[in-house]
This record gives structure tokens, sequence and C-alpha cells, in this order.
């Protein structure tokens, strides 16, 4: 099997995940423990939780900055929370910056018809 790379978000290759662990933690810490148990290389951002991530996790991922520096070169992107910040990006920034744009939207906060033209998209979770 192929090692994955991953960063923040969430299979194959990936790269990308945001992740609220103070509001969430059920959520985002198993994922990204079956990510690195995977080989993943795993880079996180949330805008809050991010002392909280290095406490748990300290060097086993990587941290970034902001959304748009989580998706850099990201082959997946999982995303488990719904913070503003998130619920404004477009497709665009997904494509612009990912080597393989595709999304995991675990909070379905993208409209799937606007998304799915011009990425992979995987809405899992309640909702639509």
């Amino acid at each position: 099997m192929a090692k994955a790379d991953v960063k923040t978000a969430q299979m194959n290759t990936f790269k990308a995940t945001q992740v609220n662990l103070e509001t969430e933690p059920a959520r985002a810490i198993p994922i990204i423990n079956q990510l690195i148990k995977e080989g993943a290389n795993v880079t996180a951002y949330d805008p809050v939780a991010v002392p909280i991530a290095k406490t748990i996790f300290k060097n086993k991922i990587q941290y970034a900055t902001s959304a748009i520096s989580c998706l850099k070169n990201a082959d997946c992107c999982i995303l488990v929370t719904e913070w503003d910040e998130f619920k404004k990006l477009k497709p665009e920034d997904f494509t612009k910056n990912m080597k393989q744009p595709t999304l995991i939207n675990g909070r379905r906060i993208y409209n799937p018809k606007e998304f799915k033209q011009k990425m992979k998209l995987k809405a899992i979770g309640l909702g639509h």
C-alpha cells in the first residue's frame, strides 16, 4: 500500500483538513489518529484550536496558519467543522491550491451542484 499524504482535513493520498478540536474533539481526533496510523502526512488548520491540537498531536502533524495555506498542494481536504472562514471558500480556492481537488465535506456547508462541477466532492453526515 502506498503511503498516504494528507494535509489537515482527510485515503488514497490526502493533504488538507480543517478541524475544530475545541468544540468537536470526538470528530477530529479519531480522524487524525487514523490518518497518522495509515502513514498520512497531515496538516491541520483551525482558526481557534491549533494550540489545543499542538498539545494533543505535538509534532506528529503539521499546522497551517490559514484555510488557504492548509489547502496548498493538498490531495484531499476533510472538513469537519463549519467556521465562517470555511463557509466563504469557493470551488476555485480548492482547485487553485490543491494538487488533486477532492473535498470530503463532513458538515455539508457547500452547494454540491456548484462544487461537483469543478472538483471531486463527497458530502457525508446529516443534512441535504
